[in-house]
């Protein structure tokens, strides 16, 4: 099921990509082109939401954007249910906060403010129907010129979908320049040692998770 409000959107675990396209296109319009990134169109209409978090892969197309927007996850086992962080939820490669017996029920993704930025960039060797290489996603909030609220999230540059939080930190309560975003890009080796495989190398993500940061400015100013 689906339940939109003003408050924010919650959406069932076996809710299909297909449909919950539509609903988040709508409440955070960067999502709706980001949205056709994800697989082909037998995917995006057979696969689920619950069913992608529940995988827990590091290069899942829905954690890093729904760690950005604040969302939490219901887990369930009979009569009992629980709230966390979607972030919290991500403990280590193949390992997840989720107890004997215990299932994901829903994700609930808040509606922010107006005065919000927001945006997601795949990158992939194929445009279409291709998995992560590295995957960012970024959530910012200016107030007065200056940083009030960072929550950056990433996918393919850790074992876990992570937030980059020593670059969250250089950037919250600094003015949001080119001087700031330079200063941030430099904390990426504290938040992350991604490795080579056959979609990239370690360098390569480590340079493109950098310069993404630097799109997102550009895009915002």
């Amino acid at each position: 099921c689906i339940d939109a409000t003003e408050a924010g959107i919650t959406l069932g675990a076996g809710v299909s990509y297909e449909e919950a396209g539509g609903v988040l296109g709508g409440a955070f319009p960067h999502l709706a082109g980001y949205w056709r990134r994800i697989g082909g169109w037998q995917v995006r209409a057979m696969g689920t939401i619950g069913g992608n978090i529940a995988n827990g892969s590091p290069i899942g197309d829905t954690p890093p954007p729904l760690i950005a927007l604040g969302a939490t996850l219901t887990l369930r086992r009979g009569g009992e249910r629980r709230t966390i962080p979607l972030e919290d939820f991500f403990i280590a490669y193949g390992k997840q906060d989720r107890a004997p017996g215990e299932f994901v029920e829903a994700v609930h993704v808040p509606v922010p403010a107006k005065d919000i930025h927001f945006a997601i960039y795949k990158i992939s060797k194929r445009r279409d129907e291709d998995i992560t290489a590295a995957l960012g996603a970024f959530f910012l909030r200016v107030e007065d010129r200056k940083v009030a609220e960072a929550r950056i999230a990433y996918g393919g540059m850790a074992a876990i979908p992570k937030r980059a939080a020593a670059v969250e930190a250089a950037l919250v309560g600094q003015p949001w320049t080119e001087e700031t975003v330079d200063a941030a890009m430099a904390r990426y080796a504290e938040d992350f040692t991604p490795l080579t495989d056959m979609r990239a190398t370690a360098e390569y993500r480590a340079l493109v998770a950098r310069n993404l940061l630097l799109r997102f400015y550009m895009e915002t100013i």
